[in-house]
């Protein structure tokens, strides 16, 4: 073979074996980015994101999405690199969203339950927010605890052991005030129909002396009012926000978001009180390319936001349930609004 071919051969024999190795070897880095966005006064797969039922609902247009982010795991070296020169993507380290010791099964119902816990926390701010009675609810029941076959996630606590209920605290002294074997007579509410039912206590795993139910109660909307959230397969509390405005927006005259492309981000407590959440930069670029013109901010990240905001996209500041429907109120009025400046 020609001495010059061999030569040529010789200097690509590394080239193409780097080249292999970059398409096969994976690096300890995730890619973040803009991910899907859901209006949530919008439909996903022929249901209602945010499903009220049992009271008149107000018709609404417009868009009040929740943001998003991207997660890719598995990354070439040559993907991780491209992911890193597009722009609108960033590398972390792979630990950061996948701690070492802890499978992506455990992660992944974990993020589920942050989901569904805002979900819960989104509708009982609305309701706190709209002067609307609420009842007691159970949003768990534990698979090992003594409740497991009696009651059921979403039974309406009425009374135990003859006493009315009223908040959910008052679930937790009924039964921390019983000792461990004693029977309890739980009244429910469930699918409408009213039932009386008997639970034998167990001990509280941190206090033996103690009664335990195995149940997490909670509030929600009294009947015949009721509120359903249809989004499968996202995972997080910051969807809380904008859960929050969509069902506030459903119950009352007018359009919060004035038939404008509204997004934003954000986790609710009960009190209506909005915390930050991660990632905003991409949830920013999701919702400017959906085509949001306003991006409600968590009072928390707006130093993040501001640093990052993409060309066209107004922010606004938000520490609260009220000041977030206040704000909105404001944009469609003319008014100025507090942004992140």
């Amino acid at each position: 073979m020609n001495r010059r071919i061999l030569t040529l051969v010789a200097a690509l024999i590394p080239v193409l074996v780097l080249g292999a190795l970059g398409s096969v070897l994976t690096v300890p880095f995730v890619a973040l980015g803009p991910g899907p966005t859901f209006n949530t006064l919008g439909k996903v797969e022929g249901k209602e994101v945010v499903d009220v039922r049992g009271t008149e609902v107000d018709p609404t247009t417009g868009h009040l999405n929740m943001t998003t982010v991207s997660v890719r795991d598995g990354l070439s070296i040559f993907e991780a690199f491209g992911f890193w020169v597009s722009g609108k993507h960033g590398l972390v380290p792979r630990a950061e969203v996948y701690p070492p010791g802890v499978s992506r099964d455990e992660i992944d119902k974990s993020n589920q339950q942050d989901f569904k816990d805002s979900e819960g926390n989104a509708e009982v701010a609305a309701l706190h927010y709209l002067n609307m009675p609420t009842v007691v609810l159970l949003r768990k029941v534990a698979e090992d605890g003594p409740a497991k076959d009696v009651l059921k996630a979403g039974d309406e606590i009425i009374s135990i052991n003859g006493a009315p209920i009223a908040e959910p605290k008052d679930v937790v002294s009924a039964v921390s005030a019983q000792p461990p074997g004693a029977q309890l007579t739980v009244q429910v509410r469930r699918e409408n129909a009213e039932q009386t039912l008997q639970v034998t206590l167990g001990a509280r795993p941190d206090d033996k002396d103690k009664g335990y139910l195995g149940v997490t109660p909670g509030e929600g909307a009294r009947p015949p009012l009721q509120v359903f959230f249809n989004l499968a397969d996202i995972g997080g509390p910051s969807a809380g926000l904008m859960f929050s405005l969509a069902l506030i927006d459903k119950l009352t005259p007018g359009e919060l978001d004035g038939g404008k492309f509204v997004a934003g981000t954000g986790t609710i407590d009960q009190e209506g009180k909005v915390g930050p959440i991660g990632g905003i930069q991409y949830k920013m670029m999701a919702a400017r390319d959906a085509g949001a013109e306003t991006f409600m901010v968590p009072a928390a990240n707006c130093n993040e936001a501001k640093q990052r905001t993409p060309e066209g996209l107004r922010l606004v500041k938000v520490e609260n349930l009220t000041g977030a429907v206040q704000s909105l109120n404001d944009i469609n009025a003319g008014k100025e609004t507090v942004g992140c400046g």
